[in-house]
């Protein structure tokens, strides 16, 4: 087995302040760099530490790093483990095994999603015989020959690419970059979700390619399109769309701003026959303001709205909610009485209550009466640690104007 450098002259000890073990051995996986009283020995970021109480208790393994705020990403509670490709290969077995579980004969979903699999900072997703991983943890960035080594042992796929950028690894002091760590891997693939295909983007589309932590709900959508005239803003490459569509909506339009979202959403209509449904390339939020004030030469009584994180940071809370409360009042009014409102968020900085009051005063905002039909999440193939708030980022609601 692989040994880690950094521990083989023994790990480095993190020593915490007092009492701030209790919300990591309830369940949380970050320590903060200011709950740290002392750090004993030296090592690179990313290097294993042991992490003790303040009495000199073990609460467990730990990457360190001390560039991040995120001083502490948790391994294991109670013990030592080394992150060598056995470790890595038990916990993704684990992890696989939740997933074939979750999707029977499935082969297109998220495999490893983080802290909530005990692998911090690894997110993978599977797009049948390609593996997409975004690396966000100086832990992990220092151990991806045993990563590799245990998903080919457990998968044999075709390809494992690295989707490193997203600005979080700046946190972490690692550079953005995308490239192959394994294999050959081909532009795009194509997928199946609900019966439907998809032609997925590998290097050049958003987050790792797909957006599943949203099939959940798109199925449960659709029973609702039957017989709607549908509206999907930020329709990427058309899954929600092409979920109304194929679900019996009398028409439907997508519009995104990036013309190969929109050219792959096309792709997609026609890969899976879908009639009535176009796609235009277009600012959604000038479109959206343009039904609000009734400049369309129709009125969508179904609106999807799904737009792209607005708080990179807790800083931007403020006013990343004004954004997301303007959105949504102006859906409220762009809709008729009856209409539908499929609205979402993408932070874990807006929690389940902050999105609820949301949505609260952009029916304020609107002057229009709605009630809450649903209020739902990610999909289960992004598990909830329920210590762990962070691990809880998408929020999806269903409002009918009355």
């Amino acid at each position: 087995m692989p040994v880690d450098p950094a521990a083989a002259a023994g790990p480095l000890t993190v020593r915490l302040k007092p009492a701030q073990e209790r919300r990591v051995l309830a369940g949380h996986a970050w320590v903060f760099s200011n709950e740290i009283a002392s750090v004993e020995g030296e090592g690179e970021p990313g290097a294993l530490a042991r992490v003790l109480a303040a009495d000199g208790t073990l609460v467990g393994a730990a990457f360190y790093n001390p560039r991040s705020l995120i001083a502490c990403r948790m391994l294991a509670l109670g013990e030592m483990v080394e992150p060598d490709a056995a470790f890595f290969h038990s916990r993704l077995s684990k992890a696989l095994a939740f997933r074939q579980r979750l999707k029977p004969g499935g082969t297109a979903y998220r495999l490893c999603f983080g802290e909530s699999d005990g692998l911090p900072g690894l997110v993978v997703d599977r797009y049948d015989s390609v593996l997409v991983a975004q690396v966000l943890s100086a832990g992990i960035e220092r151990r991806l020959e045993a990563l590799s080594a245990a998903l080919q042992e457990l998968l044999k796929p075709e390809a494992i690419f690295l989707k490193n950028d997203h600005r979080a690894r700046a946190l972490e002091g690692l550079p953005a970059e995308t490239r192959v760590l394994f294999g050959r891997m081909p532009e795009r693939v194509e997928i199946e979700e609900g019966g439907l295909r998809f032609v997925v983007p590998l290097a050049a589309g958003q987050k790792t390619g797909f957006y599943f932590d949203q099939a959940e709900n798109r199925l449960f959508l659709r029973p609702y399109f039957e017989g709607r005239i549908v509206l999907d803003l930020y329709c990427y490459t058309g899954a929600f769309a092409l979920n109304a569509a194929k679900s019996g909506a009398k028409a439907v339009l997508g519009i995104d701003s990036s013309a190969q979202a929109v050219e792959l959403a096309r792709e997609n209509a026609a890969l899976n026959g879908a009639a009535g449904l176009s796609f235009e390339e277009d600012d959604a939020e000038a479109a959206l303001r343009s039904f609000s004030q009734g400049s369309q030469p129709f009125q969508p009584d179904m609106i999807l709205l799904d737009p792209p994180s607005l708080v990179p940071s807790k800083k931007h809370l403020a006013k990343a909610l004004r954004a997301y409360g303007k959105l949504n009042a102006q859906a409220l009014r762009a809709l008729p009485k009856g209409g539908l409102l499929a609205s979402s968020t993408c932070s874990h900085h807006v929690s389940r209550e902050i999105f609820v009051e949301l949505l609260r005063l952009s029916a304020a905002k609107a002057q229009v009466p709605a009630r809450l039909l649903a209020l739902r999440g990610q999909a289960g193939d992004h598990p909830v640690l329920l210590a762990m708030p962070e691990t809880e980022y998408l929020h999806f609601a269903l409002l009918e104007r009355l």
